[in-house]
């Protein structure tokens, strides 16, 4: 890979990863619509790495406390905010954990074409303006009660359809289930972390063992590049999102779904 194209896909994955706007559809439209070869698998885990370590120290504070919390709820039995929402987090991950190894083969193969990803980001960009307009709430992260988590975490696995986007279908749930803004993207942000280390936890064994030459340059910057942005994309996501709301994303996802089925259609 050149230069340009290093910085083009970090800078791609660390501000979509946690926009709703689809992370992997972008990543597989930009080889498309550029005609690069495949950035490959190692980028691909080092473009992940780079946003797992930017939420985590964006979310430093919160998970020590959620950390402790729940370590002491396995003694104590009792739930603190932090210790629920510590649980929260577990347990709102196994349905998209379940639903990957599932339909592992589909979604790499037969659901990676452009066509998919414009029904995803069109289809699920109107349920998340619906829901941004008609069910917004007013609680916190902290307020969601166990269906809440269930609902959240079953919709979260929708989002292996490419062009869902992970982050806009559970602020999409997060939000129908009347939580606000803030609440919504705070807590898809720290569900974000169990996947993102499942993801390349499994990126990374077929990389060992399909023994591929890595590019250790690349990897390096991709990290740094993509850690940086989607730290900066997180803080300025959550100053400014009970201002803007959800509706210049929802507006993206539908002028970059038509454009796509113009093109591929």
């Amino acid at each position: 890979m050149d230069w340009l194209q290093v910085i083009i896909l970090s800078v791609v994955q660390g501000l979509t990863e946690f926009l709703p706007i689809s992370s992997s559809a972008h990543l597989i439209l930009v080889p498309v619509l550029t005609e690069w070869e495949d950035q490959g698998l190692a980028f691909d885990v080092a473009l992940h790495l780079g946003s797992l370590m930017a939420v985590v120290a964006y979310f430093r504070k919160d998970l020590l406390a959620m950390t402790r919390s729940w370590f002491a709820s396995l003694h104590s039995r009792t739930l603190t905010p932090d210790a629920k929402l510590a649980w929260a987090v577990i347990l709102g991950t196994i349905p998209v954990g379940l639903a990957g190894l599932a339909f592992k083969d589909v979604i790499e193969t037969v659901l990676r074409s452009p066509v998919y990803i414009a029904i995803g980001l069109i289809a699920f960009g109107l349920l998340l303006g619906w829901a941004d307009w008609r069910h917004r709430g007013t609680r916190s992260e902290h307020q969601m009660n166990w269906k809440d988590v269930a609902i959240i975490g079953c919709a979260q696995a929708l989002a292996l359809f490419p062009g869902t986007s992970r982050s806009g279908i559970t602020m999409t749930a997060a939000l129908m289930v009347g939580m606000s803004r803030e609440g919504a993207a705070r807590f898809s942000f720290l569900l974000s972390i169990p996947v993102i280390v499942l993801a390349c936890g499994l990126e990374t064994k077929t990389l060992i063992e399909a023994g591929s030459a890595v590019d250790w340059t690349a990897v390096l910057a991709g990290i740094v590049l993509s850690g940086i942005t989607a730290y900066l994309c997180i803080h300025y996501f959550l100053a400014f999102i009970k201002r803007i709301g959800m509706m210049p994303f929802v507006a993206y996802r539908i002028v970059l779904g038509v454009i796509l089925l113009m093109i591929f259609a």
